[in-house]
């Protein structure tokens, strides 16, 4: 649980701090407002009644109306300047035995905690609270609004029940009260007979809230159907089936990671290097110098092919006169 509220209980000179937790929840199925054609929510703009135009909500502020249609209104300047004696603490003004507060008085209920500098106050408090017997009538301010409270205990847990004011509670009026309706006694002891006989311990796990699971029921019926409806714009998502089980759920999770894991490595792998290709032997030094020192013999063959080559040379790039003579040189060789 979240706490809501930080602050303190004191009576007479004892400070507990404590922090408050909302101790009741509301279990209802929630509902959109939708288009029935084609199922798009419906949303509802700040529209100014004068000139039509949207007003951001920075731009709204709390206005009391006159019963002549003139409006009152309040800045946040306004409403800081209002007096909150109890901003910050669960101030205990009397106590008072439980039954004289009414159960049509409770607002709302909620768990306090100590704080651990004020654990061994608060369990002082709370067990000669308990063995009193009584309720402590306090006051709290909550959300910018104080407001009358009981302090009572509740397995073991001091309890803040916000409770209305009494000018907030309705007189009953209504015209059989004025009227004068006999009962016999013969009636009277047959119905507390039956009130005897139906009388048991008060035990609320019996209960359950049977409109609330039909409810559930009769939307999870549809979701097996499929007769659900997708509004405009909305992408579809691919449905993923939800283990009953929690192991399933585990192996599942388990089976998933080491999947992304596996991925992982591949994609962080380097990517294996291509084998260069075989480069040719060189000839010994022997062999090359042996080929590039020609014989007594083949002088005349090499010539020939040492003409030849600037032969072609001459017929590649433009004739100059080095060239010219080169080849000249080439054919007495020859010749020779």
């Amino acid at each position: 649980m979240r706490s809501i509220w930080a602050g303190a209980i004191s009576f007479g000179l004892v400070v507990i701090p404590v922090k408050l937790y909302a101790a009741t929840e509301q279990r209802d199925i929630t509902f959109r407002q939708v288009h029935r054609k084609d199922g798009a929510r419906i949303q509802f703009r700040r529209v100014c009644t004068l000139d039509g135009e949207e007003v951001p909500y920075a731009d709204i502020a709390k206005g009391y109306e006159l019963p002549t249609g003139d409006m009152v209104v309040l800045t946040d300047e306004d409403l800081a300047d209002l007096p909150l004696v109890t901003a910050h603490r669960i101030e205990v003004l009397h106590f008072a035995p439980s039954a004289q507060v009414e159960p049509i008085l409770a607002a709302k209920s909620y768990y306090t905690e100590p704080e651990p500098t004020g654990a061994r106050a608060y369990v002082l408090f709370r067990d000669a609270l308990e063995k009193s017997g009584k309720v402590a009538v306090a006051k709290v301010a909550l959300r910018q609004r104080e407001t009358l409270a009981a302090l009572r205990v509740r397995e073991g847990v001091i309890t803040l029940e916000t409770l209305l004011w009494p000018d907030e509670v309705r007189k009953p009026d209504f015209a059989f009260l004025d009227e004068d309706i006999e009962v016999r006694s013969q009636e009277l002891k047959m119905a507390a007979s039956l009130i005897e006989t139906m009388t048991e311990d008060f035990d609320p796990e019996q209960y359950h809230d049977t409109y609330r699971e039909a409810l559930e029921a009769v939307v999870q019926a549809k979701v097996e159907g499929n007769d659900v409806v997708r509004p405009a714009g909305i992408e579809s998502a691919e449905p993923r089936k939800q283990p009953s089980d929690l192991t399933e759920i585990l192996r599942a999770s388990v089976a998933a990671l080491k999947d992304q894991r596996g991925q992982a490595a591949i994609e962080a792998k380097p990517a294996p290097r291509a084998k260069p290709a075989a480069r040719a032997k060189p000839a010994t030094r022997a062999k090359s110098a042996a080929s590039a020192k020609p014989a007594t013999g083949a002088k005349p063959a090499a010539s020939a092919k040492t003409a030849k080559a600037a032969a072609n040379d001459t017929d590649e790039d433009p004739e100059t006169p080095k060239t010219r003579s080169r080849a000249k040189a080439g054919a007495r060789k020859a010749s020779a």
